[in-house]
């Protein structure tokens, strides 16, 4: 680790003027690449007091051995020198998006003699006209399927189209019409390169003015009782109407737009983009990162624009970029995407109306794709065993954590105070074992408390059954003598038999010693204890000033993090269901042994709790299903929850009845 005050450049050194800089490792690899208004002020702030430091950046500055910097004349410049910075040093430590594929656009080949339509991936090339990209390639060729019947345009590969060319005989779709044939000279180059131009128009939204004439002609044929004219000519107007209702009209205006999304968690983010074209969605995308420097919403946009935008020029950068956070400052950047398609191009968030509406929907596709990466992720068998080893290396343990149990408490400004126990098992959620808990031993909020009391009750249940089968000799820590402690919370005995390789606590030092002691005066020494705070990530042991950070790329901190954002889920339903059925409480929910069957034939019986608790116990027992000393029971809660005497209105002498439904 590399102390950062041996490679800080002397006062005066740095420029205060914009500028990009770099920091290189021991082996002269450049780890991070950032831009700067100032590049003074923004490289003195990475050599301050490293606790001062947010941990990515701490990480980054310590792995680093030198720092360089290349001043420019504007902000502008700033932009576009970062951007081919990183696309040429990738560092480790820049926020690199990455696609978990490559998206297909429909590609027309202007730049060759017989241009042809074909599905495309990968780099885009000189002199090809791109529409999309598309979620999928079934998608372009159903839309292409419909569209060869009124613009045959070439979509044969060359081995094909020279083969034909040979022989003089032209493919299946030259016999079926969805193909000019120009292989064998149906249609001059030119013909054919001006319908693969219309190909092109239509694609590109101006769909309107060429219908019209395809409607003009159908009329003129028919009127020239041409009908077989005509009715070919009716069924290529279908067609072209079908492939235009695969785009749905979004925006009503013709609105050229980029709607980027963005979805995060502590440690990654998913981006994804909308491509808008005359109002509709001609294609979608999206990427998936780790979060390894420190970066919020604004900086996440600002490195997608950086991606999305860096090889593109002209009408392939659109009039109107919406973000759901603008850049700061937003001026450089939106001067930077002006200059890429050579006019104005305006960056905004959407604030009322369709945009918004659509906005929307992107940003459900952003987290959609997040939680779609996350599962995948979990559910990789390698990458859960990478992830127990990393948390078996980091916390000192003996052998892998497969059994992990997580606790959380939840309660709203110290009402309903509940607790959670969630169980993971070889990394994988074991929802069958997932405990609930009620804060018994006190009232009101102690978060540490609660901790404490919640640990032991979990495990002085596995000393018991522990004692049951005969694992310990003694009797369990906490029991009396001989004394049979009731279940809590209704649970079999079986349910907690099992102990955890790790304790993980939701919280800091003080959680976690709660957890610890709660331990050590049961007498349990097997299992290992530690806390995942939640504003940096950082994980906590017992006894230890100092917590263990993990890398920011690390499966096993992704690990503690699910486990840890599992159980607080847990417990907030928990807590949130508990507090729904208390404000929905009435008074016959008090009455011992009454359930809900009985419950509803009494209110069934008198119409509302106040004729029932007006009633005399032989005529509560007149309804159904209900005997005597049930009836007994019913008369003497009612009565001690009697409502206040009623209110009586000075002005008119009258009573105020407040009827209970």
């Amino acid at each position: 680790m590399a102390d950062p005050s041996s490679y800080r450049p002397k006062p005066g050194q740095i420029p205060d003027s914009p500028g990009v800089y770099k920091f290189r490792d021991e082996h002269g690899r450049v780890i991070y690449v950032g831009k700067a208004k100032s590049l003074r002020q923004r490289l003195s702030s990475y050599f301050q007091d490293l606790a001062g430091l947010h941990p990515r950046t701490r990480t980054m500055v310590t792995t680093a051995a030198s720092v360089e910097w290349t001043v420019v004349s504007t902000e502008v410049e700033a932009l576009q020198l970062e951007y081919s910075w990183i696309k040429e040093y990738d560092p480790r430590f820049n926020v690199k998006y990455r696609d978990d594929k490559s998206y297909p656009s429909l590609a027309v080949t202007l730049n060759e003699e017989f241009p042809r339509v074909q599905v495309m991936r990968g780099p885009k090339k000189k002199g090809v006209r791109y529409f999309g990209p598309y979620a999928h390639a079934w998608a372009i060729r159903e839309t292409v399927d419909l569209m060869l019947r009124v613009f045959p345009v070439r979509t044969c590969s060359a081995g094909v189209f020279k083969r034909s060319h040979q022989i003089g005989r032209p493919c299946l779709l030259g016999y079926i019409g969805k193909c000019s044939a120009p292989c064998v000279g149906r249609v001059t180059p030119e013909e054919h390169r001006e319908l693969a131009e219309e190909f092109c128009d239509f694609m590109a939204g101006r769909t309107g003015a060429y219908i019209r004439r395809l409607e003009q002609r159908m009329h003129d044929a028919a009127e020239e009782m041409e009908y077989e004219k005509a009715a070919r000519l009716r069924d290529d107007i279908e067609a072209l109407r079908r492939a235009m209702e695969k785009n749905a009209v979004v925006l009503a205006d013709a609105t050229d737009a980029d709607l980027i999304a963005v979805a995060e968690d502590e440690l990654e983010a998913a981006v994804q983009i909308f491509h808008v074209r005359g109002g509709r969605v001609r294609g979608q995308r999206g990427w998936v990162t780790d979060k390894v420097e420190a970066v919020d919403t604004a900086g996440l946009v600002e490195h997608a624009l950086q991606q999305l935008y860096g090889e593109e020029s002209g009408d392939a950068v659109p009039k109107e970029v919406l973000v759901p956070a603008l850049p700061d400052p937003v001026e450089p950047v939106a001067q930077w995407l002006t200059g890429r398609r050579g006019s104005r191009v305006d960056l905004r968030i959407p604030q009322r109306g369709d945009k918004k509406d659509l906005m929307a929907t992107v940003q459900r596709n952003a987290q959609q794709a997040l939680a779609l990466h996350k599962t995948k992720r979990a559910s990789d068998l390698t990458t859960r065993s990478r992830a127990l080893e990393e948390i078996t290396e980091a916390l000192g343990l003996d052998s892998a954590p497969l059994r992990i149990e997580c606790f959380d408490i939840s309660h709203l400004q110290g009402q309903d105070v509940v607790a959670s126990m969630v169980v993971f098992e070889d990394g994988l959620a074991r929802k069958s074992e997932y405990r609930r808990f009620q804060i018994k031993g006190f009232e009101g909020q102690d978060d540490v408390r609660s901790m404490h009391e919640v640990v032991s009750r979990r495990f002085r249940r596995y000393l018991r059954e522990s004692l049951k089968t005969g694992e310990w000799a003694e009797e369990a820590p906490g029991d009396e003598p001989g004394g049979e402690v009731p279940a809590e919370n209704g649970d079999r005995p079986k349910r907690f038999a099992y102990p955890p390789q790790l304790v993980v606590v939701d919280g800091g030092q003080p959680q976690v010693a709660a957890a610890q002691r709660a331990l050590d005066e049961l007498g349990v020494t097997d299992v290992a204890v530690c806390g995942l705070a939640k504003r940096l990530e950082e994980v906590w042991l017992p006894g230890e000033d100092d917590p263990v950070v993990l890398p920011r790329t690390s499966e096993g901190l992704y690990l503690l993090q699910r486990v840890r954002d599992e159980a607080h889920r847990f417990a907030i339903a928990y807590q949130r269901g508990k507090r729904s059925r208390s404000m929905k409480a009435g008074p016959l929910d008090t009455v011992p042994g009454l359930g809900e069957t009985r419950k509803q034939a009494l209110l069934k019986h008198f119409g509302s709790v106040k004729r029932l608790r007006a009633a005399t116990v032989e005529e509560i027992c007149a309804a159904p299903g209900i005997g005597r000393k049930t009836a007994e029971t019913v008369a003497a809660a009612l009565a001690a929850t009697a409502p206040p005497a009623p209110a009586v209105n000075t002005a008119t002498g009258e009573i105020m009845d407040d009827a209970e439904e």
